[in-house]
C-alpha cells in the first residue's frame, strides 16, 4: 500500500455533472438504509476500527458514476454517493472496480494480490485500510447478501447476476 496523495485513476465516468448527482441521488435511500441495518447487526465492526472510526473513507468504484464517503462512527455514521467533484477530503482512499471492491468486502479476493497487480489502489491512512479490512474479514458471513436480502428476491437477483458478471470478467481478462 502507498501513502502517496492523489494518484488519477482513469474512471469510465466523468466524476462531476448530471449522471453523476441523478446516480447518488438515486442509490442515496438504498445505502442508507444497507448500512443502518448492518451496524445493527454488526456492531463489532465500529469496536475493530478503534481509533479510525473517525476516518473518512472514499470508497471510489472507477467504473461508477460517483464515489461512496464512508465514515464510520458509530454516533454519526456516514455512507453517502458522493459525485468525485463534490467528495469529501478523504483520510484513506481505496480506488478499484466496483466488483472487484464487492468481492473485498465479503473477504472473497486476496487485497493483496488485487494491489501488487494494480487492480486496487490504496492511499492515505494505511492503518485505516487494514484496519477496516480487518473488521470486515472479521464478520460471519457475507455482508453483500445481507443487504442483497433486504431488497428481497430482486436484491438477490441482482446480486447474483453482479457475481456472475465478476466471475465471467476475471476469467475472460485472466485468458488474455
Amino acid at each position: 500500500m502507498t501513502d502517496s496523495s492523489h494518484t488519477v485513476y482513469p474512471a469510465r465516468f466523468p466524476g462531476s455533472g448530471v449522471v453523476a448527482r441523478l446516480a447518488c441521488g438515486v442509490v442515496q435511500p438504498l445505502l442508507s438504509r444497507a448500512v443502518r441495518r448492518i451496524a445493527a447487526r454488526h456492531p463489532s465492526l465500529f469496536a475493530r476500527l478503534g481509533p479510525h472510526q473517525g476516518t473518512d473513507f472514499l470508497i471510489d468504484p472507477t467504473d461508477m458514476p460517483f464515489a461512496l464517503h464512508l465514515r464510520p462512527d458509530p454516533q454519526a455514521l456516514v455512507f453517502r454517493a458522493v459525485p468525485r467533484d463534490a467528495a469529501p477530503q478523504a483520510g484513506a482512499v481505496i480506488r478499484g472496480r466496483f466488483l472487484l471492491l464487492l468481492e473485498l468486502m465479503d473477504s472473497e479476493e486476496d487485497g493483496d494480490a488485487a494491489f501488487f497487480s494494480r487492480d486496487l489502489e490504496v492511499t492515505g491512512d494505511t492503518e485505516a485500510v487494514v484496519r477496516l479490512r480487518n473488521a470486515l474479514d472479521d464478520v460471519d458471513g457475507s455482508i453483500a447478501a445481507e443487504t442483497a436480502a433486504m431488497f428481497g428476491p430482486p436484491g438477490r437477483a441482482i446480486l447474483a447476476r453482479l457475481r456472475r458478471a465478476y466471475s465471467n470478467d476475471t476469467n475472460a481478462q485472466e485468458g488474455a
